[in-house]
């Protein structure tokens, strides 16, 4: 009901407030019996001069808390540390439960010790690779933290020169927390995985079920508590220390102060994301093509030596990334709707106090997953999916409570809004439902996919990317359906409090995410650890399951950022004072251009990079089966190590690419041509991403279990087939779909939204082409990384600067006895029967190359 009014509010508020003090105070002192009374300081804030009465006039201000007669009520009578309280204190609630389930974890025993041996190097594989990629990402926090603090101390948007320190501080404490919440969840996961192994061999499905969840919601309450710990800490925090004694000044200033925050937890997010998606497909790839397609053994076998590198991934990628990617939504979404809520105090309330019920309602869902040893698929699901239900219920209960208290007075608003969450929870549920249909191998898409493996891996991949791009149409129109029933409910506002509902459970909900990785690992230990068959069949159920539910926590990933994202931009468009954005106009239709165009060049650059990663993971793995004497046999031990090196080093170094463009981008547009192209921009990547991520995430996990239906189902003759082998070609296609370009594509259009949010009060006012030489800067930061890049990472398709042979000294007869043992057969590339020799021939020209 008050859009309009503080869309012109903010237009005149900082400014204003400062020069034109004397101006006002024989001004605006007249009050009437219909509408609010506002008190002199808040009208000087406002700056409403006389040009601007009419929006007074217009605007019922009554019953808000810019009203001055309720300024001794609640809430409006509150500061800013007990407007966060309840956020504090379930965060801190969080935390606890955190320890609470890492306490129970630690009573589940952890096996034999070969399965000890095995689980402590993924451990000690991820938490090198997390050591050096955070190395790499503390330069780039040091060199944003210092640009903050220079651009907002010269140029502070309240009038005030400790906005520097307060942007810089904010962006800080996000990247921090961001990186905090992914190394926790994945040092548990690594510690939950033989857990669960164990669980499995001695008790069955149900406890072995309840373990690997155990850890995952070790992850899930790790992120929301460190999340709304820290955003509500900071809300307090940067209120402090402005001069101006006008409280609504100092809410509009704090929410300017925390888009850095998640400016921070989306580089984090982006990075984390595309170097553990890299990292973890590029080891799965490299393992799957030379250990189960040319070497034809199990996978996992412990003689493959990328199989380590491949387990680690799954913990660095799909914990730590997904993580990362979860936590920059949470404090996103809240970001947006206290930046929305414009100085009204109920209104920036309300985001924080639905989080903090959100994590007690996901606390209580945690104890209701439970399922019993003969559960299939189906029963599998149904166990987590009470979880969910149950936490969904109660939060709607305890959000209704908190809407009538923080709305007394004014009923209308607050249930309007309410209507709103209730939404977004139900538009979560319902994308995840979708997702589980085009994902899960119990319905018909799955399905028809494995029947396409009948005629060979082409019609395998045809049909997958068919599935995946018809999986689009339900997303959308729900995501589009919600869009428009909040906007009509409550504007903008009411969008970001859907997307605030939608995560509002996120602690169980991406439990039941980082669940999958744990399973995935307990799978990979059993076969290493040549345990009995029953256990690998007792994982490989979980692990059906884990895939199914990574895929719908994926979709529901991509539905929140959406959402989030939206309300993002309409903060930016308000923040920059555009009322009016057309389409048609050649300045908004460039932007929207050149942001559709990013997120597909954003997913080809990642597929490229896992390529190049893989392509030297196959090289290696080929050349220790050729030098190890009786590794092929079962004799000899694989160096594991090597693989995990090359897996690391190439993620890293593949990172930079894709998040300079992601950082730049925004930056270089909005200054180059204006906030009007920037919109543009915004918009279009929304859109495609949107489409992208949901077609790329939901055809990868179709293709998976594929697979899956074959290798547990004994679907179209089991393992070993033709079939078998056309949907593993499919899974290892469907590997970078689902688990490196689609997720990361979500946090893009987060980040780009967040910075354009971040650097709003710089172009206030600006026109097009206004301070065009300001964008050369990021323009030219941008072609320079690119060609450095291309010069030393990019100019050799084939390989990357990690020494793939044994020391580096006998590199060149390392290479030239494998390319003797390949030309005399002595490396057995494939079947006995005779297939494979297009792959000899390139693993020949490839090792040729590299010599």
């Amino acid at each position: 009901h008050t859009s309009t009014f503080h869309a012109e509010v903010k237009a005149n508020k900082a400014h204003q407030a400062t020069t034109n003090t004397n101006n006002h105070n024989n001004q605006q002192t007249e009050t009437t019996t219909t509408m609010a009374t506002v008190d002199e300081g808040t009208r000087i804030f406002l700056g409403l001069d006389p040009k601007l009465q009419k929006i007074l006039d217009s605007y019922d201000l009554k019953d808000t808390c810019f009203d001055d007669n309720l300024k001794n009520d609640f809430p409006c009578n509150l500061n800013a540390i007990e407007a966060a309280s309840l956020g504090l204190a379930a965060s801190v609630l969080g935390l606890m439960m955190v320890f609470f389930l890492s306490a129970q974890l630690s009573k589940a025993p952890r096996g034999s010790d070969l399965m000890n041996k095995i689980s402590d190097q993924i451990k000690s594989g991820a938490r090198a690779f997390l050591v050096t990629e955070y190395k790499y990402l503390a330069g780039f926090v040091v060199v944003v933290f210092f640009a903050l603090l220079a651009l907002y101390s010269a140029d502070p948007p309240s009038g005030d020169e400790t906005d520097g320190i307060r942007y810089a501080a904010c962006f800080l404490a996000g990247a921090t927390l961001s990186a905090a919440a992914g190394w926790g969840g994945m040092s548990v996961a690594t510690d939950a995985n033989v857990r669960t192994t164990q669980a499995a061999e001695q008790h069955g499905l149900a406890v072995a079920l309840r373990v690997a969840f155990t850890g995952g919601a070790v992850m899930g309450f790790t992120v929301v508590g460190l999340g709304l710990f820290g955003i509500s800490l900071f809300f307090y925090l940067v209120t402090l220390g402005y001069p101006d004694d006008v409280f609504e000044a100092r809410l509009i200033y704090a929410a300017d102060s925390l888009a850095g925050f998640g400016f921070g937890a989306s580089s984090i997010a982006l990075f984390a994301r595309v170097a553990g998606g890299i990292y973890t497909k590029a080891a799965d790839v490299g393992a799957d093509l030379v250990g189960k397609v040319e070497m034809d053994i199990p996978e996992d076998d412990p003689r493959n030596p990328a199989v380590i590198a491949d387990n680690v991934g799954d913990n660095v990628g799909d914990v730590a990334g997904m993580g990362a990617d979860l936590f920059e939504s949470f404090v996103g979404s809240i970001i947006a709707a206290i930046t929305l809520a414009n100085g009204d105090l109920a209104l920036v309330m309300l985001p924080l106090w639905v989080a903090g019920v959100g994590i007690v309602a996901s606390m209580i869902g945690f104890f209701f997953v439970n399922a019993n040893d003969a559960a299939g698929q189906k029963e599998l699901m149904f166990a987590l999916h009470k979880g969910t239900i149950v936490s969904s219920i109660c939060v709607t209960g305890f959000t209704a409570i908190i809407v009538s208290q923080l709305f007394d007075g004014r009923e209308e608003e607050g249930w309007e809004i309410f209507g709103c969450i209730v939404i977004g929870l139900v538009a979560g549920v319902l994308i995840g439902q979708v997702t589980e249909y085009f994902t899960s191998y119990s319905y018909w898409p799955v399905q028809s996919i494995t029947d396409a493996g009948v005629t060979g891996p082409a019609t395998v991949i045809i049909q997958g990317l068919g599935i995946g791009m018809i999986s689009t149409v339900f997303p959308v129109l729900i995501i589009v359906a919600t869009i428009l029933g909040c906007n009509a409910l409550a504007d903008e506002y009411g969008i970001a409090m859907a997307a605030v509902g939608m995560l509002s459970t996120l602690g169980i909900t991406l439990a039941t995410d980082a669940y999958g990785p744990i399973a995935d690992n307990a799978g990979g230990i059993a076969e290493m650890a040549e345990l009995e068959e029953r256990v690998r069949d007792t994982t490989d159920a979980l692990d059906a399951l884990g895939n199914t539910t990574a895929a719908t926590g994926k979709g529901f990933a991509i539905g929140s950022a959406v959402l989030t994202a939206l309300s993002l931009l309409s903060a930016f468009k308000n923040k920059t004072n555009i009322d009016i954005v057309d389409i048609g106009e050649p300045i908004v239709l460039s932007g929207v251009l050149v942001g559709s165009m990013l997120p597909f060049l954003f997913a080809a650059l990642t597929m490229l990079s896992v390529q190049k990663a893989a392509g030297a993971i196959i090289i290696e793995v080929r050349r220790q089966f050729a030098e190890i004497p009786g590794l092929r046999e079962g004799t000899a031990e694989a160096d594991s190590d090597k693989c995990v090196a090359i897996s690391t080093q190439s993620s890293v170094e593949e990172m930079i690419l894709p998040g300079l463009y992601g950082v730049l981008s925004p930056i270089c547009v909005g200054f180059l041509i204006g906030p009007r192209c920037l919109t543009g921009m915004l918009a279009g990547s929304i859109a495609s991403g949107m489409m992208l991520a949901i077609m790329m995430a939901n055809a990868g996990g179709a293709w998976d279990n594929s697979k899956k239906y074959i290798e547990i189902e004994g679907a179209k003759g089991g393992k070993g087939t033709e079939t078998h082998k056309a949907c593993v070609v499919g899974d290892t296609v469907g590997d970078p779909f689902k688990d490196t370009s689609g997720p990361a594509l979500n946090i893009l259009i987060k980040l780009m939204s967040i910075i354009s949010l971040t650097i709003a009060p710089l172009m206030e006012g600006d026109d097009d082409w206004d301070v065009w030489y300001y964008g050369l800067i990021p323009l030219g930061i941008m072609v320079i990384g690119t060609y450095v890049v291309y010069r030393l990472f990019w100019r050799n398709m084939t390989d990357i600067t990690a020494d793939v042979s044994s020391p580096k000294e006998g590199k060149m007869d390392a290479d030239a006895d494998v390319n003797k043992a390949v030309e005399t057969d002595d490396v057995p590339l494939a079947d006995d029967m005779g297939k494979g020799e297009s792959n000899d021939e390139e693993a020949e020209e490839g090792i040729e190359e590299d010599a």
